[in-house]
């Protein structure tokens, strides 16, 4: 009787642990790594638009998920080591932001298990990121950045009626700069606008590179590209000591005084384009067959700064005067 009894409790006391073991696991939030490739306005923004479309997809932080966040400094070189620190931890998911750190992801981790949600690339087919735009990839989709450059050279024109060469500087060796350009180069005709593009594949040549473009252009667009926007201040110096206005692909500048205007893409709405597809991911979806999500043109933005333009001795047309996009 007494034997029976031990058997039971032993019993009871192994259900018990097992149901306590079950119920912790299942208390125990998922784990998403964060790869970035730099810490900047834009892309700091599009990691907390993905962490508020998780949240609100059931999936918040500290109780559901957990986020492992890293960057390089915008150094290529130390990408891959991060990638494989991230891996380590076994995530249930990585968040790649910029396109290089999007390429050697998907490289890294093909056939681990682990899917790729990438942001902050222009052009993911270019990049060879997806085969199309209709699809992604094996183990990787996710959110561009990709701006309606139709709509950023008529904003540009409108600002700057008379301007008739666009200035483009990009970075060779950056798919999405490359992409860029060719689309550019495509459409700005049809905007009145001829392109001359300057190459600036080293920090140190920012200024030469751009004070170059002195009475060859109009206006300079500065675009979303890694080698630009981390220097966009000096790109902006260059520009005001050669007179040349710069309309900026980030608002950033615009806002803290030193770029005239800008038509932007709102980032933290790319994080949350990206975080809705993560959600669908996490749930089980197959990352082949969600399409990368692209900007709509409302997501764009047009600002312009009275202090800026006045350093570049440009007067704010009137048929921008009641845009409400004018910031001091």
């Amino acid at each position: 009787m007494a034997t029976t009894k031990s058997k039971l409790i032993t019993s009871l006391m192994a259900v018990g642990l097992m149901l306590a073991a079950t119920g912790s696991a299942a208390a125990d939030p998922i784990r998403i790594g964060i790869a970035n490739f730099g810490e900047h306005p834009p892309l700091n923004a599009a990691i907390a638009g993905f962490k508020k479309a998780l949240a609100e997809n059931g999936f918040v932080e500290g109780k559901d998920v957990v986020y492992t966040e890293s960057h390089t400094n915008f150094d290529a070189s130390l990408v891959p080591q991060m990638i494989a620190k991230l891996q380590a931890e076994q995530p249930k998911l990585v968040y790649t932001v910029t396109t290089p750190v999007s390429q050697i992801a998907k490289k890294a981790l093909a056939g681990s298990g682990i899917p790729v949600v990438f942001t902050a690339v222009t052009d993911p087919v270019a990049a060879k990121l997806v085969p199309s735009s209709e699809s992604g990839d094996d183990g990787i989709t996710g959110a561009t950045d990709s701006q309606d450059m139709a709509a950023v050279l008529a904003f540009t024109k409108k600002l700057l009626p008379n301007a008739k060469r666009l200035g483009l500087p990009y970075n060779p060796g950056e798919a999405n700069d490359v992409a860029l350009l060719e689309t550019v180069r495509k459409i700005a005709p049809e905007q009145g606008f001829e392109v001359v593009e300057v190459g600036v594949d080293n920090l140190n040549d920012i200024q030469q590179r751009i004070t170059s473009l002195a009475g060859k252009v109009d206006v300079i667009y500065g675009p979303t590209s890694n080698m630009i926007q981390p220097a966009i201040a000096a790109v902006a110096s260059a520009a005001r000591q050669s007179g040349i206005p710069v309309v900026n692909a980030v608002d950033t500048a615009v806002l803290e005084g030193f770029v005239p205007a800008s038509f932007a893409v709102n980032y933290e709405q790319v994080g949350e384009n990206a975080g809705k597809i993560a959600a669908e991911v996490l749930k089980g979806k197959d990352p082949k067959s969600i399409a990368p999500v692209r900007p709509a043109v409302e997501d764009h933005q047009a600002l312009i700064s009275k202090k800026a333009m006045a350093a570049f001795g440009i007067e704010i047309p009137a048929s921008l005067a009641d845009c409400k996009c004018i910031v001091e």
